[in-house]
């Protein structure tokens, strides 16, 4: 990609290089279109990007790819990205003990741990592995057919104990959804538990800037220019500080705030926001913290204000350079408990049962618009079609996931083909 202020003229214009914009743009290509995408960053993937700071990888917020999600194959070759998987399941801190919930299908030893956890009784752990199993099994078009509430509603109808919402779903769904009330629609709920039950989360080895190169590889060079933010869209004209383009038509894949900014009267949705804090720890073996094992782990009894922590390099050793640590620990929200180090190593030494005054920090990295809010009613598929001419994409026209800004791009791009095969 470089870029080549020359054309002026395309079949698309794409506002935004994040991941639905480019999937958007790599759909329209594939069907014989001249398209251009513009992005005001210095690089494309929008939310998922990677800076590098002093040999450590630091994604812009705690941010993982399931490859169980159905349109990574479409743009993604995941062998290229050398994908680094987490142990599905999850580390719980209760009192001083850590207690290893695992898919004992992929991680047999976690049998016995997960049979002995003390998150609910083994009848009702039962019930979730078969909810979860049956979710997974079920068609998710037949989602639509299924009584939705919010996520907390949902599990108490579906007789999931007290214990074990309590003490495993709750705090490992804080860091999914970004809020912790379980206020999110149980459509979403049930996306999360088929992807988390047909595949292992991980992290792209060179971080996860490489999926947001890798969706955007498949494009002809040149057509994405980077610094140039579009000024003004107008049907079938875009305005940005080097002039005016014309296109038959325009995909918005920009976040929503912006979408607003660019499309007066679009209801943009509310979003959720994290911090995410990275630390080095000097002379503590990474795979010490967390029982040697690449999993991640949450306080099962909410002590403080970090909702999950992993040691990245025990899942990726390419996120530290040769023989550091990198410690990954997210909180809700930018502000308070979220700008508060000493109340986060606080928790950390709870949770990791190590003086942690020692740890150094790498970055704080503060997302305001990491997600958006997800309540029920939820549409999973809201409408592309803003104006004629003009399309919007991006997670908040569908899940807020890596899928949903994937899936939400080709829906967009389908309809422009669609529109101007019409027209």
């Amino acid at each position: 990609m470089h870029d080549d202020p020359s054309p002026t003229e395309a079949d698309v214009v794409v506002v935004g290089a994040g991941l639905a914009g480019l999937a958007s743009a790599r759909s329209l290509v594939s069907a014989g279109l001249a398209v251009i995408v513009l992005e005001a960053a210095d690089g494309v993937g929008g939310r998922v990007r990677t800076d590098v700071v002093d040999g450590f990888r630091l994604d812009r917020g705690f941010q993982v790819l399931n490859p169980s999600y159905p349109s990574v194959p479409t743009y993604v070759d995941l062998d290229r990205l050398d994908l680094q998987s987490y142990l599905s399941g999850v580390l719980i801190s209760l009192g001083t003990r850590h207690h290893l919930v695992a898919d004992p299908r992929r991680y047999p030893k976690a049998a016995v741990s997960t049979a002995l956890a003390p998150v609910g009784t083994l009848a009702g752990k039962l019930r979730l592995a078969s909810l979860a199993l049956a979710t997974s099994r079920r068609d998710p078009a037949a989602d639509l057919s299924v009584a939705e509430s919010t996520t907390a509603e949902a599990l108490q109808r579906r007789g999931i104990e007290p214990d074990t919402v309590e003490r495993l779903l709750r705090p490992f769904l804080s860091g999914v959804f970004l809020e912790d009330g379980l206020t999110t629609s149980s459509r979403f709920f049930d996306f999360v538990l088929r992807s988390f039950v047909k595949g292992s989360p991980g992290l792209p080895a060179a971080g996860m800037q490489a999926l947001s190169d890798e969706v955007a590889r498949g494009l002809p060079p040149g057509t994405v220019r980077l610094g140039t933010p579009a000024r003004r869209v107008s049907r079938n004209r875009i305005t940005t500080e080097d002039g005016e383009l014309s296109a038959r038509a325009v995909v918005v894949a920009v976040d929503p705030q912006r979408v607003d900014d660019l499309l007066p009267g679009f209801s943009a949705p509310r979003m959720r926001s994290v911090t995410t804090w990275y630390h080095t720890t000097p002379g503590v073996p990474g795979s010490v913290l967390a029982a040697g094992l690449p999993v991640l782990l949450v306080d099962g009894e909410r002590r403080g204000p970090v909702v999950n922590t992993s040691v990245l390099s025990t899942v990726a050793p390419t996120y530290a350079p040769p023989g550091a640590t990198l410690v990954s620990s997210s909180v809700l929200g930018t502000t308070g408990a979220a700008a508060d180090e000493a109340a986060v190593l606080a928790h950390l030494q709870t949770l990791y049962r190590r003086n942690t005054q020692d740890w150094q920090l790498v970055e704080r990295v503060a997302v305001p618009a990491a997600l958006p809010a997800m309540p029920a009613p939820l549409t999973l598929d809201r409408p592309v079609r803003y104006v004629e001419n003009t399309y919007v994409c991006g997670d908040h026209r569908a899940t807020g996931s890596i899928e949903g800004a994937l899936h939400s791009g080709r829906r967009a791009a389908e309809a422009v083909i669609a529109d101007l095969a019409a027209s």
